[in-house]
């Protein structure tokens, strides 16, 4: 039988469940998100000897809890930065196209993800050059019942790329449109 690994052995911070990231470290991430997405060129960066796949790789990895902490605060303004303006996102409602196809429908996904009384978690996530792959859960911190979850392909070049083409898989079990008052706990971009 295959030996289980844990996926987060090489990373800053572990969001395979709730409780291992203190507020101190989730500040800390916060502020290198910002950071990160700053790096993104307007030019899609090419694959070449001096940057090569090996260092999209590990910039994937340096930047995973940052993308972590940002959902788990409701940065929309941060996940939104992540991806580049040619976006390609396939998932059951989509497929969308650029930036402003799936802005409405992905904050109503984001505003029930994190919700008050629930935590979002990673119990998976893989690299491999510029795909990442994981599963996340929402938990429900009063009762443990399982919200929502999916599974996630992203196409990421590294921090001067970012996200160029995203596949998910979504199921929600308790809210499909987040009313308004959870659409409000969402930062967006102004």
């Amino acid at each position: 039988m295959k030996k289980r690994i844990n996926y987060y052995k090489d990373l800053s911070a572990n969001y395979s469940k709730p409780g291992l990231v203190s507020p101190e470290l989730a500040e800390k991430l916060i502020f290198e998100a910002e950071k990160l997405i700053s790096l993104k060129e307007d030019h899609f960066p090419t694959i070449t000897p001096d940057y090569p796949l090996e260092k999209v790789e590990q910039e994937n990895k340096v930047w995973w809890p940052t993308h972590c902490e940002a959902l788990r605060q409701g940065r929309g303004d941060i996940l939104a930065g992540e991806y580049r303006q040619e976006l390609v996102y396939f998932c059951q409602d989509g497929p969308y196209y650029g930036l402003e196809e799936q802005k409405e429908r992905e904050q109503h996904w984001w505003a029930l993800i994190v919700q008050p009384g629930v935590t979002m978690c990673w119990p998976i996530v893989m690299f491999h050059g510029e795909f990442v792959w994981f599963e996340w859960y929402c938990l429900d911190n009063a009762t443990n019942e399982t919200i929502a979850k999916g599974s996630v392909a992203w196409l990421r070049r590294g921090h001067r790329g970012g996200c160029y083409i995203k596949g998910e898989q979504l199921t929600f079990y308790r809210d499909v449109f987040a009313p308004d008052e959870l659409l409000k706990l969402i930062t967006t971009v102004h």
